[in-house]
């Protein structure tokens, strides 16, 4: 089991388990929304149990996708593509340790020119 919440600890949560490593992603959207890359894991909607969740937004971020934030603080907190079973937890929000390790880099085509990607992690110019 996982743990997790936000900045300022109004959206907190907790992991039953997760469907897959964690992709970073480098689309511009993540980028403005993140102010660099966003970093998620898959988790089906039964294993994720809020243990608050008062301060809780969501931003339609596009036609096909909403995006969970945290109305206090403003921490990126999930990605929850429509008519999914599952949600994608950022993977900075977990409290450590996590076990976890970054699978994959996706959307590198559009990724900033102010950064390399230097991990061995394979990449994908799309999805």
């Amino acid at each position: 089991m996982l743990t997790g919440h936000c900045e300022c600890g109004s959206v907190a949560f907790t992991v039953a388990r997760v469907q897959s490593h964690p992709s970073a992603c480098h689309c511009s959207q993540c980028r403005r929304l993140s102010g660099h890359i966003w970093s998620g894991t898959s988790v089906a909607h039964d294993d994720l149990t809020f243990t608050s969740d008062s301060n809780l937004k969501w931003y339609r971020s596009s036609d096909h996708a909403q995006r969970g934030f945290c109305g206090t603080c403003g921490s990126s907190l999930f990605y929850k593509p429509d008519g999914a079973d599952h949600v994608s937890v950022a993977t900075g929000s977990f409290d450590t340790p996590t076990g976890l390790k970054l699978r994959r880099h996706i959307f590198v085509a559009d990724k900033g020119d102010y950064y390399d990607i230097a991990d061995d992690a394979p990449q994908f110019e799309n999805y």
